[in-house]
């Protein structure tokens, strides 16, 4: 077997393992909503621990992943002009627009930088008070908090040259959508730890009452998630739907208030589009009137459009856990890292790019001795 180490040698992922194998009596398929969980599923070969009934689905755990192709463009369209410093997180620069990515526009003189925090691109703004500064602020709830921080910061600096670019969006709407799917095979999901580390797992609640499905607060170390696995197997196979939290070193019930109060004040919740998923009501994050003159769709004018996917990109159906990427004909060959033709194998936290990096081939379950 591939990519094995201490983890996966260890005494304790073995019994965890021998235990997963033990309580399994029939087919599971379970859910991890966190890019993150997915890379480290892949890259520690998590998934060849577990019985061949256990079926991991790789959702859309990744916000780079899933901002629409017409916020991608709207990008673009800002980044291109003259006046404007664009910044955003290295992974955005080289996601593919429908024409181009952030980084092309940079190279035919457009002045994008990558930025480690979205105070980097106030403090920009401070340092360049006759150029426009734009942050492209993409992420869940987890990096909201920072987004907001920025732009409360530039109201407290009296900025008038920094705004803002949102495609933040929220995870529970998205499994709501996930589960009223008429095609929706998940039977479990392992919840984000760093979500929940800012925003608890107080709403997770009504959508396990709701749909009866488990859901397993987990860490993102490989024991972690062989532990939130096994706990989501105890429920399922003794007919249990619960929240339960395995993460709990670092996830309290109610979450981190301060930066939860920080979020109403700044951002309101609207409807966003996600890429392959569609328009997810009240799934995302956009200003309040409060700090609504921080808007970058609103101070350059920006049109609303609509993009179509690559024909021969399955992104989409990825993001939703019903293909897996080397499912994907494009898959290694017409889409690499190099030449995407969707974020999902851009991000680092894409599912494509992990298949692409750890393993190319369909892998063969194996049982732990």
């Amino acid at each position: 077997m591939k990519y094995l180490d201490e983890y996966r040698d260890g005494p304790l992922a073995q019994q965890l393992a021998r235990e997963i194998h033990r309580l399994t009596t029939r087919p599971w398929t379970i859910m991890e909503v966190c890019g993150g969980q997915t890379h480290a599923i892949v890259k520690f070969g998590i998934d060849e621990l577990l019985p061949p009934a256990i079926t991991l689905l790789h959702g859309p755990g990744c916000p780079v992943c899933v901002t629409s192709l017409e916020l991608i463009d709207q990008a673009l369209e800002i980044a291109a002009r003259p006046e404007v410093i664009f910044t955003s997180f290295g992974d955005m620069l080289r996601v593919p627009g429908s024409t181009t990515d952030l980084l092309s526009v940079k190279a035919r003189g457009g002045d994008v930088r990558m930025v480690y925090s979205p105070l980097d691109a106030v403090k920009l703004a401070q340092q360049n008070p006759q150029r426009e500064v734009v942050f492209f602020g993409v992420g869940f709830e987890t990096t909201a908090p920072a987004t907001a921080m920025a732009v409360y910061s530039a109201a407290q600096h009296g900025l008038r040259n920094f705004f803002l670019l949102t495609s933040h969006v929220l995870v529970p709407p998205a499994i709501t959508a996930l589960m009223t799917s008429a095609d929706s095979r998940v039977q479990a999901f392992l919840a984000a730890g760093h979500v929940c580390a800012v925003m608890g797992y107080e709403e997770y609640y009504p959508l396990v009452r709701q749909h009866q499905v488990p859901m397993v607060v987990t860490g993102f170390e490989p024991l972690d998630i062989l532990q939130g696995i096994l706990m989501v197997i105890q429920q399922l196979e003794t007919g249990r739907a619960e929240v339960e939290n395995q993460y709990t070193r670092a996830v309290r019930r109610e979450g981190n208030l301060p930066a939860q109060s920080l979020l109403r004040r700044v951002f309101r919740v609207v409807s966003r589009k996600w890429r392959g998923m569609g328009e997810i009501p009240q799934s995302g994050l956009g200003l309040t009137e409060e700090f609504a003159s921080f808007d970058a769709a609103r101070k350059f004018g920006l049109a609303d459009h609509q993009v179509e996917e690559p024909a021969t990109c399955i992104a989409g159906l990825v993001l939703q856990g019903r293909k897996k990427p080397h499912e994907c004909p494009a898959f290694g060959k017409e889409c690499t890292p190099e030449h995407p033709l969707g974020a999902t194998m851009v991000s680092s936290e894409g599912a494509c790019a992990a298949y692409f990096r750890y393993r190319r081939s369909p892998l063969e379950t194996t049982m732990p001795a």
